[in-house]
C-alpha cells in the first residue's frame, strides 16, 4: 500500500518517457496500485468518546501532596528546586541544575 507516485506511473504511462521506462520496469513484475485505507474522523471521536472516563475521580485526602518551584538564573547557570510535601509531613526536595540557557525574565 502507497501514496506515493507510483499510482500515476502506472496509470498515466504516456505522461513522460521516464515514466514510460518506469511502467514496463513494473509491469514484468505484476505491481498493482492498492490505494490506503483512510480513517474517518467520526471513527476517532467514536473511539475517543468510547475510551474517556465518565465518572469524575474523587480525590482522597490522605493522598494529596503539594508541590513547590522555584527556579533561579544567573551568570554561572540556571535551575530549580523542587519540593513535595505531604499531609502527614514527610518533605522530599530535588534541586535541579540545567545544561542549557535559560533566564527567569518573562518579558524576554
Amino acid at each position: 500500500l502507497t501514496d506515493k507516485p507510483l499510482r500515476q506511473v502506472l496509470a498515466q504511462p504516456n505522461t513522460s518517457g521516464r515514466l514510460v521506462k518506469w511502467f514496463v520496469e513494473l509491469g514484468e513484475y505484476d505491481v498493482k496500485f492498492e490505494a490506503r485505507p483512510v480513517i474517518k474522523s467520526q471513527v476517532l471521536a467514536d473511539f475517543v468518546g468510547d475510551n474517556t472516563l465518565t465518572k469524575c475521580m474523587e480525590e482522597e485526602e490522605r493522598g494529596l501532596w503539594r508541590l513547590s518551584v522555584d527556579g533561579s538564573s544567573c551568570i554561572s547557570g540556571s535551575g530549580a528546586g523542587f519540593m513535595l510535601t505531604s499531609l502527614d509531613g514527610w518533605t522530599l526536595e530535588y534541586a535541579q541544575r540545567f545544561g542549557f540557557k535559560a533566564m527567569n525574565n518573562e518579558a524576554e
